[in-house]
């Protein structure tokens, strides 16, 4: 292959892995049964003034399963989190108890898990229709790679391989939100 073809491919597989990498972290915010830090991540508190994502300010932990402990490190911003906490609208009601806030996580209905997993697929969907975006793209810059000169069996050859990333990265998101939706619909 030419160092062009290459390029093309390269730029491809490297928004492809962003955009699974993205997906990856859009659904671990959504929640399972079991208490996790990263359900408050996007949090953004107002510390003195300017909005600050909530693990810039405090230690977020779970000890167990079913709590999740916000521990500021400065003992006044507990009301300010306590607030952007609530205000997210997650379904939590932090606890106060002057030192941390404790955040019971409720168990899941089956009808909310069931909203949860199309929230997932969903989430899934738009990364296939992202990651056919950009085979389009790659195809459309291999195209132009055959008026500057590059022969049509390399163009054809560069379409094949950009189709078998776009396969590859497609059975990656299904895997991926299939593994999710495992632990979303386990009690």
């Amino acid at each position: 292959m030419m160092p062009e073809s290459m390029m093309v491919l390269e730029m491809a597989h490297k928004e492809m892995q962003g955009l699974l990498t993205h997906m990856e972290h859009e659904l671990q915010k959504i929640r399972t049964g079991k208490a996790n830090p990263q359900m408050l991540d996007g949090i953004k508190v107002d510390y003195y003034g300017s909005l600050t994502a909530l693990d810039q300010i405090a230690s977020v932990n779970s000890p167990d399963a079913k709590q999740i402990i916000v521990q500021p490190w400065e003992k006044s911003m507990l009301i300010p989190i306590e607030k952007a906490i609530q205000v997210a609208n997650l379904g939590f009601n932090p606890m106060n108890n002057g030192e941390v806030l404790r955040i019971m996580v409720p168990a899941l209905t089956e009808e909310r898990r069931k909203d949860l997993v199309k929230r997932a697929k969903a989430e899934a969907e738009t990364a296939r229709v992202a990651i056919r975006n950009i085979r389009r793209t790659a195809n459309d810059t291999a195209k132009k790679l055959e008026k500057q000169g590059v022969s049509e069996d390399e163009i054809k050859g560069l379409e094949k391989e950009i189709q078998n990333l776009t396969d590859s990265f497609i059975v990656r998101v299904d895997k991926t939100v299939e593994a999710r939706e495992k632990d979303i619909m386990t009690v």
